[in-house]
């Protein structure tokens, strides 16, 4: 059965007609699944100043790390989905994860920075697979109606990841050092693999992947929905790249970090239950003002500078907003209908990981010429041509929601179990997650900040 069912709902005869319990493992399987593939892609954010001081080379030639795995990503997304739609879902899958837990482990391993860099390649190779395998798998292994809620489901995961797995990483790096903490990220991964191999359901690749041209993008929306997702992710990062430095600069005391990432990040979660109830309800909307309350909060930033509350509160309102925009993006792209799903996850995926490069590029130059305090400005001026190009594209955010049953997203309960999942998953593997961004608080030892430490630059 082919996975194209975007324009062809009506392809659906070999999904199952009800929720089985198969069909619930695998779903709960895809989002553990995806909250591992954020660690793993973000975790260097935090680990730059001991990695850089570990395999003697600056923070600036450290960043290129990220440049890297964002840029393998951004290449490949489309190019490798599409060669590998024929093969078994389950087989793909496994394969990304079998690829993280082989960039990790050379990561922790790794003897020098070239070695760091090839890791990081492989990993991005494997990221470029599996989102774009991810959303498509989680509507093949659920009934047409719950296709939506599945996507929400498994995308609460990567949301999680994001939001609560950097303070819990900062943590354990600070605790146990960069190279062990890596080392258990891939020694999850690699158990993860043999769970998904072992309990995900068997989906079949596709005849043909519809993947439509540059014109149908554009006719559809689609291409107006990628560009946005990219300005928002490389408005995000050029501040949230230097998250740790930058709450130290304002007042933070280095042994707090981990604690105020926490509160931070139960913000996001906020955001992502606000997600699941207005993109149905209102996704348009809901979007442009959590665009909008990102800005604005960028925009504030420099002037709360001074007050650590301040710092924190506005902080707070800015990843409560980020925490709605996944879930958001990636409906409206399926939405659009223009693509299969598995190619909208592509083509968002690619887009995230240009903004993402992107991104931390841009926050590297604003910070050597503006300093610390100021940098939010130029993430502001992004996230306004984001917010710009939601307003303008009403193919890709239409004002009324699409009629598409099968992609409904809006059950509070859906979202809300998914929230249980993943969160009461995170004891069970808690030393391999706990590295998420890593210490993001280690890297603020080697920045510019008020408060300077001996040695501090």
């Amino acid at each position: 059965m082919s996975t194209n069912t975007t324009t062809n709902p009506a392809v659906t005869n070999t999904r199952p007609i009800t929720v089985t319990s198969g069909s619930i493992v695998g779903i709960a399987v895809l989002g553990l699944a995806t909250f591992f593939a954020i660690t793993t892609e973000l975790m260097p954010v935090g680990l730059l100043g001991t990695m850089s001081a570990d395999l003697g080379v600056s923070e600036s030639t450290m960043g290129i790390v990220v440049t890297v795995y964002a840029a393998a990503v951004a290449l490949l997304a489309l190019p490798l989905t599409s060669l590998t739609a024929r093969l078994p879902r389950k087989t793909v899958l496994v394969a990304t994860l079998v690829g993280y837990t082989v960039s990790n482990v050379m990561i922790a391993l790794a003897p020098s920075f070239a070695v760091v860099c090839a890791g990081r390649v492989v990993g991005g190779i494997a990221h470029a697979l599996f989102f774009s395998v991810a959303s498509a798998y989680a509507t093949r292994i659920v009934p047409p109606r719950l296709a939506g809620r599945a996507i929400a489901f498994v995308y609460s995961g990567s949301s999680l990841g994001f939001v609560l797995g950097v303070p819990i990483a900062t943590w354990v790096a600070q605790s146990i050092g960069w190279r062990p903490a890596v080392g258990a990220v891939a020694v999850a991964a690699a158990a993860l693999a043999v769970v998904a191999l072992l309990f995900l359901p068997s989906v079949s690749g596709a005849a043909s992947p519809h993947i439509g041209s540059p014109k149908a993008w554009a006719r559809t929306g689609l291409l107006s929905v990628v560009i946005a997702d990219l300005l928002l992710f490389a408005g995000h990062y050029i501040v949230y790249t230097y998250i740790g430095p930058y709450a130290i600069d304002a007042g933070l005391d280095a042994g707090m970090v981990s604690g105020a990432l926490l509160v931070l990040g139960g913000t996001g979660v906020v955001g992502l239950w606000l997600a699941g109830m207005f993109v149905d309800r209102a996704p348009r909307q809901t979007l442009i003002v959590s665009v909008a309350v990102m800005a604005a909060a960028f925009a504030v930033l420099p002037f709360v500078h001074g007050s650590l509350l301040g710092t924190m509160i506005v902080a707070g309102v800015w990843m409560a907003a980020n925490g709605t925009t996944g879930t958001l993006f990636m409906a409206a792209a399926i939405r659009t209908g223009g693509v299969s799903p598995d190619i909208a996850g592509a083509l968002i995926n690619g887009a995230s990981n240009i903004g993402i490069a992107g991104g931390a590029a841009i926050g590297g130059q604003a910070l050597s010429i503006v300093g610390l305090q100021f940098m939010p400005f130029a993430g502001a001026a992004v996230l306004v041509g984001s917010l710009g190009v939601v307003i303008a594209a009403r193919r890709g955010f239409p004002v009324h929601t699409h009629a598409q049953e099968h992609l409904s997203t809006s059950s509070i309960e859906a979202i809300t179990s998914s929230l249980a999942v993943v969160t009461t998953s995170v004891p069970v593997v808690s030393r391999a997650i706990q590295t998420l961004t890593g210490s993001i608080a280690v890297v603020t030892g080697s920045v510019p900040t008020r408060r300077r430490a001996p040695g501090s630059h």
